[in-house]
């Protein structure tokens, strides 16, 4: 068998990504100290911070073998002409070139999502549950996943139409137009995403009238920030692990606490965390992100202008008949080794924000030890990984290290 150039670009990027990520997960794992760090004692007991290096092990274990099957399904599929069969099938069943489009695609999507279905699994129901933070039933599981796919299915379907059918009849400028396209959907999407898909999966409560309430509308009112109100949404439902996020934009911004946030932390906590994701905004990081995701998005199908029906992309998958449809499932994946250094730069760049958001945080709310401490109580809670190594930060964190967030901190008050 011949590897043409395309295919030889795309092993070696697939398993230099593999050896570097192992290494990061090797050094990550060499990193763990039985000592509990100085900042932490009173926060974290010896054996509760023994129990999150052991979840950190789990994880990083089941991570290489959930890889290792991911992986070999993809070269299996691959080397086995499994794109050129799914093709012929797909050319045998419809003749409408938009709807083998759409089946070619979406019987790869299909494929994806059941195979992911025992890694999630497991996860939920055998680890996630070993160190005590599933709350998930099986019926939600299985309602969640059943969400999910058709969601990808729709929404998806009419991204993938779209691009499909630019790219098939408007020319060099395809490419353009498709932009414009994906930024309008991805814009109305911010204002889909929190008003109606959210709430197919969790519950989405209006913070009820108390002390607390009357805290954050307070802070909201000192720093400007027009604030109607705060969100409690039931993560409690699947999970025990405690998170806040900032969705959508303009009026229909929304900060999202979870419930299992408001049980833990106490309400100078809980305003402080809420600082934090309201610095995000002031900052204009989401906006920041939005324009980073779009340009990216333009990057991305502008190359695949170049690539799509390139012969020897279509040879590096065995295919025999050249099709706009497939071109765009093999220039995705020629795209992953561009796609991991523009993900380092975003990580990157999403850690600065981080820290800028605490610096607002303290700031803004004069208290950094309510932000310190709600830190820390989130740390020992979620069993967060305190001794990590530089290599594995940089390949997977969208957040500093939380001992760097904390000396951060400390330099801010003073």
């Amino acid at each position: 068998m011949v590897i043409n150039p395309v295919a030889a670009v795309i092993l070696i990027a697939l398993f230099v990504d593999i050896l570097l990520h192992s290494v990061a997960d090797i050094l990550n794992l060499r990193c763990m100290d039985s000592d509990v760090p100085p900042a932490f004692r009173g926060w974290y007991d010896p054996v509760q911070y023994r129990k999150s290096q052991q979840y950190l092990q789990a994880n990083t274990r089941f991570k290489w073998v959930s890889s290792a099957v991911s992986i070999g399904a993809f070269l299996i599929f691959w080397f086995c002409g499994g794109f050129a069969l799914l093709d012929q099938w797909v050319r045998a069943l419809a003749d409408a070139y938009l709807v083998r489009g759409l089946i070619y695609i979406g019987a790869l999507y299909t494929a994806g999502c059941i195979l992911s279905v025992p890694t999630e699994a497991y996860q939920t129901f055998v680890i996630e549950a070993r160190y005590g933070f599933n709350t998930t039933t099986p019926r939600v599981f299985v309602s969640d996943w059943i969400k999910k796919y058709l969601l990808g299915l729709v929404i998806g379907g009419m991204l993938v139409s779209g691009i499909l059918w630019f790219f098939e009849h408007a020319g060099a400028n395809a490419w353009l137009y498709c932009w414009i396209a994906v930024t309008a959907v991805f814009l109305v999407m911010q204002y889909i995403v929190p008003t109606w898909i959210m709430p197919l999966f969790n519950r989405f409560d209006p913070l009820p009238d108390a002390p607390l309430k009357n805290a954050i509308l307070d802070y909201a009112a000192k720093i400007n920030f027009p604030l109607r109100n705060v969100y409690v949404m039931d993560g409690s439902r699947r999970s025990k692990k405690s998170n806040a996020f900032f969705a959508g934009f303009g009026r229909h911004r929304r900060i999202v606490l979870f419930d299992t946030l408001i049980e833990n932390l106490g309400a100078n906590e809980l305003v402080a965390v809420l600082a934090h994701e309201i610095g995000h905004y002031k900052k204009k990081h989401v906006l920041q992100m939005m324009a980073g995701g779009i340009l990216q998005a333009g990057l991305m199908l502008y190359l695949l202008s170049l690539f799509i029906s390139a012969p020897m992309l279509f040879d590096a998958f065995f295919m025999i008949n050249v099709s706009v449809y497939a071109g765009l499932v093999f220039f995705a994946i020629l795209y992953s080794p561009i796609e991991f250094f523009i993900g380092l730069a975003i990580q990157e760049l999403s850690r600065k924000n981080e820290y800028a958001a605490d610096r607002f945080a303290v700031e803004t709310t004069r208290d950094p030890e309510s932000l310190k401490a709600a830190l820390k109580k989130l740390a020992a809670f979620n069993l967060s990984n305190l001794a990590c190594h530089p290599l594995y930060v940089v390949l997977n964190y969208s957040h500093p290290p939380m001992l760097l967030r904390l000396e951060a901190i400390e330099r801010e008050a003073g």
